[in-house]
């Protein structure tokens, strides 16, 4: 696939991972909006911290650095060796979803059965999901490498949909079940989308329009088997799935290491970990459904544009320049948003909360925790739109340096969280999140700017707003504030709306700032996100 349409294809994924995401959230709103209505927070504590921990930690150990190794380009791909390979996730997490139970049942603080009844059950339900969604990991990946953006978004989107569906009706008509209302929602998630993965490969491989050069031609191809003169496994892959997966454990850490810090050192009770996670899953709607879209499509183009390992002087050169106006595009509009979000979220965490939640959010340190989740957001962005392009070219030795240095990231995080949880409670998690993302961003940029050193291209430059933008969000955040300080919150609905009025004005002149002022980044995105190459039929027509 050539570069315009790999960029046109994974455009197009990101648009659609954008609605898949926005989908997810407000599906997740609404379950949470209904079901604390019949259950106590303590039970959303542990569902959505404990349980929900055990499930991403078992499937992005299983997953991550085997999808990693898969994707990454390599001339010669055997198909076959890749089908092999990724088969072995299944077994990995059956180990580690067994390990991980054990951990949980009898290693951590349990639950009270009086208010949380049914806990054993539910974190074997939880494992027992994450097995049966790894059995469709290479239909995954084939469909990634393919680009079947619709498949993603309706394989995600109906398994949540179906576990939304499941837990709701039974948790207003079977109010007595406590968790296993959660486990058989779960279960019934992961069959969904292992079903969807297998039924729509099965029927794309039967369809007779399907292109005459796609890799697989019968059901029986994405099952192991002995390739044609080769061996079982590409020994390259395998090493490179070494690597990624010593890297992935810490990375884990890393992502979701708040929970970890409150589920190994229990440092909330259960009714305090539902509240923070319901306002964390509110500060994380936009790195969830605009950020990481881009930041896995990027991923997906770099890592299939560049080679990895090589420097851009041993590139094509339509590549290395489409790559370099690529990274800095994407800094640029991540950098863009997210200085957005931290301008106007300061001045309406607050009105956000208590519009959402009532007092039980928008009381207390909430509208504080929601502000410095403002500020992480904006670095979260920077550093998935760097470290995508890290992972897409370092070379197998860069890897393994890395994990060591991850090694350093993890033990510091882990100290920050401990020390400024104890000082500043739960926003100690934000400020920990923020340092430790810093960390990993000075890193990155550190390892780009020698990628490019030596050439034309500058596509750090896309981290440095204008001039004319920084006065716009000033000026912005001094009007926003004052209008906070005199007509929110506790003057009345009339005044309340008259705030937010405010506040859109003082949005649409920065929007009209950046419009005048980032002429090349809104050409670049017409000429070449937007642009209509890709697959069609089930690739995202």
């Amino acid at each position: 696939m050539k570069g315009p349409e790999l960029l046109a294809g994974a455009a197009k994924a990101a648009t659609y991972n954008v609605f898949l995401q926005l989908s997810i959230r407000m599906m997740t709103f609404i379950l949470n909006a209904v079901v604390l209505r019949y259950i106590s927070k303590d039970m959303l504590g542990v569902v959505n911290v404990r349980l929900t921990l055990l499930y991403s930690t078992a499937l992005f150990i299983s997953t991550e650095a085997f999808d990693q190794a898969c994707l990454s380009k390599k001339e010669g791909k055997n198909w076959t060796q890749v089908v092999n390979l990724m088969w072995w996730s299944w077994p990995v997490s059956i180990m580690c979803c067994g390990l991980l139970s054990f951990v949980w049942l009898f290693a951590l603080a349990l639950p009270d059965e009086d208010v949380v009844p049914h806990y054993g059950w539910g974190v074997i339900s939880f494992a027992v999901a994450t097995i049966i969604t790894v059995l469709a990991r290479p239909h995954f990946i084939i469909g990634q490498t393919h680009l079947f953006v619709k498949l993603r978004v309706l394989s995600v989107g109906l398994s949540e949909l179906t576990k939304c569906l499941t837990i709701v009706f039974l948790v207003i008509n079977f109010p007595n079940l406590g968790l296993i209302s959660f486990s058989i929602g779960q279960i019934v998630h992961g069959i969904t989308y292992a079903v969807l993965y297998y039924l729509t490969f099965y029927w794309y491989l039967g369809d007779k329009s399907k292109p005459k050069d796609f890799v697989f031609q019968r059901t029986r191809d994405f099952f192991p088997q002995k390739p044609k003169d080769k061996e079982w496994l590409d020994k390259d892959m395998v090493s490179l799935t070494g690597s990624f997966f010593k890297q992935s454990l810490l990375k884990q850490f890393l992502t979701e290491g708040e929970k970890y810090v409150m589920t190994l050192f229990n440092v909330f009770s259960f009714g305090d970990q539902g509240i923070y996670d319901v306002i964390n899953n509110l500060g994380s709607m936009v790195p969830r459904f605009i950020f990481l879209p881009l930041e896995e499509s990027g991923r997906l183009f770099f890592s299939q544009s560049l080679n990895r390992g090589k420097t851009y002087k041993d590139q094509s050169q339509a590549s290395v320049d489409l790559a370099a106006r690529v990274l800095y595009s994407l800094l640029r509009v991540v950098m863009l948003l997210g200085m957005l979000i931290l301008v106007f979220g300061y001045a309406y965490s607050f009105l956000a909360l208590d519009w959402y939640g009532g007092e039980v959010l928008s009381a207390g340190t909430g509208p504080t925790l929601l502000r410095w989740y403002c500020l992480y957001v904006l670095i979260l962005a920077v550093n998935g739109i760097t470290e995508c392009f890290y992972f897409a070219v370092m070379s197998q030795t860069q890897i393994d340096q890395y994990n060591r240095r991850m090694v350093l990231f993890s033990l510091a995080f882990l100290g920050a969280s401990l020390l400024l949880t104890n000082q500043f409670e739960s926003v100690g998690f934000i400020l920990a999140n923020c340092i430790n993302m810093c960390t990993r961003i000075a890193h990155s940029v550190y390892f780009i700017h020698n990628y490019y050193k030596g050439s034309a291209y500058r596509p750090l430059l896309g981290l440095v707003p204008s001039r004319s933008l920084l006065v716009s969000l000033v000026v912005s955040v001094v009007i926003t504030v004052t209008s906070e300080t005199m007509f929110c919150c506790d003057a009345g609905f009339l005044y309340q709306l008259l705030h937010v009025g405010i506040g859109g004005v003082c949005f649409l002149s920065v929007i009209g700032t950046i419009v005048l002022t980032e002429a090349d980044l809104i050409s670049f995105i017409r000429e070449h996100l937007l642009h209509d190459t890709s697959p069609k039929q089930l690739k995202g027509e």
